[in-house]
């Protein structure tokens, strides 16, 4: 059994799904061919690319098709997810006092396909999906911050906390929250990000942290053209999963641990 990670997909299922092909994780037609190993994104599955919606079926079906073969695919929620939740439902929930969530998911490339397309059933499986999960001692999340701490002081206690908050729907508080999946960079200052790391591992459990939403390019200065993995950093106890596909970089579909 194997454990693979793929970062932000946001929207662009043609790529991802050529990842997972040359993975062997998914068979000539799409379907699940990994047997017992275990597959989890990363979040941010919708905005910027041609097909948000496409990418949730994906996910969604190969769920199903892994567990019938005694394997496992998962998803940690991201911030661009959660921004789609709340146009849909509550698209003048406040997010900052000048922009509401649906200004702001415009803003951070939201696509009307995406919008039309999140229908109940959907919707109702992106307000099931965990916010932190621990999978053979990696601490997998979305954002590159320890802002999940503000959600609880536990994997069950963060999780259920934004499970309730996507359930819920208030809008007077969901576009408030999602803003704590916006920040980034808490591992990458030399000496602080240590630290915050450690506080987070020590917290939730785990010897690594695995996190998209930052991407490789933007962040350690990277051409989209030659990123072909993830990026390990704070003395090897983060590792940074986004490649950067709306720039122009790959898909990749990465092994934990790393070789």
């Amino acid at each position: 059994m194997a454990l693979y990670v793929v970062g932000d997909v946001h929207g662009f299922a043609a790529q991802a799904t050529t990842a997972l092909r040359d993975a062997g994780l998914i068979d000539e037609k799409g379907r699940w061919s990994g047997g017992q190993d275990k597959l989890w994104f990363l979040g941010d599955l919708t905005d910027r690319g041609p097909n948000g919606i496409a990418v949730i079926d994906l996910v969604r079906r190969l769920q199903r098709e892994a567990a019938e073969a005694g394997g496992e695919v998962g998803c940690v929620i991201g911030n661009h997810d959660l921004l789609l939740m709340g146009s849909r439902y509550i698209p003048d929930s406040p997010v900052t006092d000048q922009r509401t969530i649906i200004q702001v998911w415009a803003l951070n490339g939201g696509q009307e396909q995406d919008l039309s397309g999140l229908d109940d059933e959907r919707a109702e499986w992106l307000a099931g999906l965990p916010a932190v999960a621990l999978v053979e001692d990696h601490l997998l999340i979305h954002a590159d911050t320890v802002g999940y701490l503000e959600f609880g002081q536990t994997i069950d206690e963060i999780n259920e906390t934004v499970r309730t908050f996507m359930r819920e729907k208030d809008p007077s508080s969901f576009g408030v929250q999602t803003r704590l999946l916006f920040r980034r960079f808490d591992f990458l200052d030399a000496a602080d990000g240590v630290a915050n790391a450690r506080k987070l591992l020590d917290t939730l459990g785990g010897k690594q942290i695995v996190h998209g939403h930052s991407t490789i390019p933007e962040t350690f200065g990277v051409s989209p053209s030659a990123v072909d993995g993830p990026m390990v950093y704070a003395g090897g106890l983060v590792v940074a999963t986004d490649t950067g596909l709306a720039l122009g970089a790959p898909c990749v579909v990465i092994p934990l641990p790393l070789q």
